[in-house]
Order: C-alpha cells, then sequence, then structure tokens
C-alpha cells in the first residue's frame, strides 16, 4: 500500500494519468458501439458496452500492446472500489425506495436468494482443483458483482487473495457472462422444462447487465409475455440486490469458509500435486 501513497494530488494525477485518461477513451468507444444483438436459434447473443471496455483494457496492459505498465495496472486495481461506490450508493437509495416491493413479493421472489447459495457447492471444490487458495472465497461466494465485490474488498481488503478472486470473476463475468446468460436462457427455455415467468425471476440474480440479456433472450421466444417477464425479472433483480448482500455476509460467505476449512486439505493436495507433474515435465524435457 506504500507505493500508492502519493505526497499530493497533483503527484497522484501526475503517475495515474495514462490511466484516466485510457478510461475515459475506452468509455466513450464502447458507448459509441452500443450493444450488438447477434440471432441464435430462437435466442441471441447480446454484447453489451461493458465487454468491450473489458477488451481494450487487456489489449493496453503490459502483457500486449504495453501502452501501460505494471505498476499503473496494480494502481488501477485499487481505484476499482472507488470506482464502483456510485453503485454501491444507489444500491442503498433502491433499497430504501423499494421496501414495499420486497415486504409485497411472494415467497418465490423473496427465497430465489437460497438458489444462488448452492452454486457454492459446486464452485468451491471446481475452484480448489484448479490450484485457488483463498481467491477461491472470493471468487465463489456469489456473483460477484459491483455490491460483492465492495464487500470482500471491505471485509478482507484491497490487497487480500479474497479481493483478487471476487475482481477476477467480476471481470471474467463482464465478459463472458452476459453471453453466457442470453445463451443459456435461450436454450432453456426451448426444452420447455420452466414456465416463462419462471425463467423472468431466475434472470434477476443480481447483476443487471445478466438480466438485460436474458430477459431480451426470453422477449424474443415469448413476445406476448414480454412486458411480465421484464416486471419480475426487473422486481427479482431489485430484491437480489437488496437481501443478496445479506444472504452473502451471513450465509454465503461463512458457507465459503467452511467449505475452504473441510475441501481444501485434500482438493489443494491435488492441485498441487498436478502443478508439481507439470513442473517436473517441462523440466525433463528441457
Amino acid at each position: 500500500m506504500g507505493d500508492y501513497v502519493y505526497p499530493s494530488l497533483k503527484s497522484r494525477i501526475k503517475t495515474e494519468y495514462k490511466i484516466y485518461l485510457l478510461a475515459l477513451l475506452f468509455i466513450a468507444a464502447a458507448d459509441s458501439i452500443g450493444q450488438i444483438q447477434i440471432p441464435l436459434g430462437p435466442g441471441k447473443f447480446i454484447l453489451f458496452p461493458i465487454f468491450y471496455s473489458l477488451i481494450l483494457g487487456i489489449l493496453s496492459g503490459p502483457q500486449v500492446t504495453k501502452i501501460i505498465g505494471s505498476r499503473q495496472v496494480k494502481a488501477a486495481s485499487k481505484l476499482v472500489i472507488v470506482a464502483i461506490c456510485p453503485f454501491i450508493a444507489k444500491l442503498g437509495i433502491n433499497a430504501g425506495a423499494s421496501l414495499e416491493v420486497v415486504l409485497s413479493a411472494g415467497p418465490a421472489l423473496i427465497l430465489q436468494e437460497f438458489g444462488n447459495l448452492g452454486t457454492i457447492l459446486l464452485a468451491m471444490p471446481l475452484a480448489l482443483l484448479l490450484g485457488l487458495k483463498r481467491e477461491s472465497v472470493g471468487a465463489t461466494h456469489s456473483i460477484n458483482r459491483e455490491s460483492n465485490l465492495a464487500l470482500i474488498t471491505d471485509m478482507y481488503g484491497p490487497d487480500s487473495p479474497e479481493a483478487r478472486g471476487s475482481l477476477s470473476i467480476y471481470i471474467v463475468g463482464g465478459m463472458v457472462g452476459t453471453i453466457y446468460f442470453g445463451f443459456m436462457v435461450s436454450v432453456i427455455a426451448v426444452l420447455g422444462i420452466f414456465h416463462p415467468y419462471a425463467l423472468g425471476m431466475a434472470s434477476g440474480v443480481g447483476a443487471g447487465i445478466m438480466m438485460a440479456s436474458a430477459t431480451a433472450s426470453l422477449a424474443e421466444i415469448y413476445p406476448a409475455m414480454a412486458d411480465q417477464i421484464s416486471a419480475l425479472a426487473s422486481a427479482s433483480e431489485t430484491i437480489s440486490g437488496i437481501d443478496g448482500i445479506y444472504m452473502t455476509i451471513f450465509l454465503g460467505i461463512p458457507l465459503c469458509n467452511f467449505l475452504y476449512r473441510k475441501l481444501e486439505p485434500k482438493l489443494g493436495r491435488i492441485a498441487d500435486q498436478r502443478v508439481e507433474k507439470r513442473v517436473k515435465g517441462k523440466g525433463d524435457r528441457s
């Protein structure tokens, strides 16, 4: 943290000006492109502006064009929590304004948040088998959008492995999650297992761009129910944003920590042995 303490605001801007200029440039470019919708069977792929921004950020990094260096990348990672503060404030405002919606919602909308906890049971073992350590707690505790990233950063600190895991999934979710949601909901809708209203409710997982991607595909498949699906998805999204953070604090993170303590000694050893074999194999070839 000491490397990023500056004597003045002028000194900070002089050191990090490239980050701010590139961020404004990427925002302008992404906003000018807008959404791109690609028909796919009964549904569609939807590319959102955040997807282009992330791609541009990767291309400008030290591993590709080297427009910005490693030090600036590390400095930018600490600015993420600052940048999402307006979203957290908006979440609090929405929570206060939507209390009536929460109280009047049926049990299906309120209890659906427990379904999000079920993904931890699948994601945590996979993360440990991939070789993640404490990063797995941040990566698997939730869908990892703005509020979740802010929560993990507040609980564990911006330099913690948990924060790195959460930030990684936040980025991957912005790039791949929106495409995946639009495709996944199309496939499930075609199977005819669930009612369109249930699919609309399930779209509101706490990520606005993912909800938009899913509901856009559902609207193409069920045009006569588009308004009802959108209303249910919006209500579900609002409730997920409000009660989801409490579910994460009191259930999601404790469950991740419990599974980590129980599974890491065994699954972590398997991952470590696989890495050792890979390293040994490369040494033998050389």
